[in-house]
């Protein structure tokens, strides 16, 4: 997928594509990352296409949404996906590995800082899940990140318009 076809997405479904799009991204699925969807969704905000609060609201609702699939897919079978998952990618095992010490260690402020964090943002969802951290503490720390992560990218396309475009053709 380029650009032109993101934003010939967005001029044709409009604020839909913005919510499948980073609810696509948030499931950790090939695509766009969310240095580019974010910004052009600011972009088109900025050219008056959409509200910024609510491109911006989208993009979170639909992070959020991506982040409670991996959360129940890790609360129902994450033991097993993990599993499955190191046995196809073993360079990731380190990665997980970390990851469930520090929530266990540090609870719900490592949802928070993994949801800022490149990659782990994503995949933190399913060790939450395998160890069941309490859903409502789950979710209030996800949207925390979300929307920090989602702010500062949605905001950057909004405030610098096209000359981000410019930068990302």
């Amino acid at each position: 997928m380029n650009i032109q076809v993101m934003t010939d997405y967005l001029q044709q479904y409009g604020a839909f594509a913005i919510f499948l799009i980073v609810f696509l991204e948030y499931l950790n699925l090939p695509g766009f990352p969310a240095g580019i969807i974010m910004p052009m969704a600011g972009i088109w905000a900025s050219q008056g296409k959409i509200g910024f609060i609510t491109a911006f609201l989208l993009s979170v609702l639909a992070g959020l949404c991506g982040s409670w699939v991996l959360y129940f897919l890790g609360r129902i079978g994450g033991e097993f996906l993990l599993k499955k998952y190191v046995k196809k990618f073993p360079k990731q095992k380190e990665l997980i590995d970390r990851t469930m010490e520090r929530l266990l260690k540090m609870g719900y402020l490592s949802v928070f800082v993994g949801k800022l964090i490149p990659m782990v943002r994503t995949i933190i969802s399913i060790p939450a899940g395998v160890l069941k951290l309490n859903f409502i503490g789950y979710t209030i720390y996800s949207v925390l990140g979300i929307m920090v992560w989602n702010g500062v990218f949605v905001g950057l396309g909004f405030i610098f318009g096209e000359s981000v475009l410019q930068v990302l053709l």
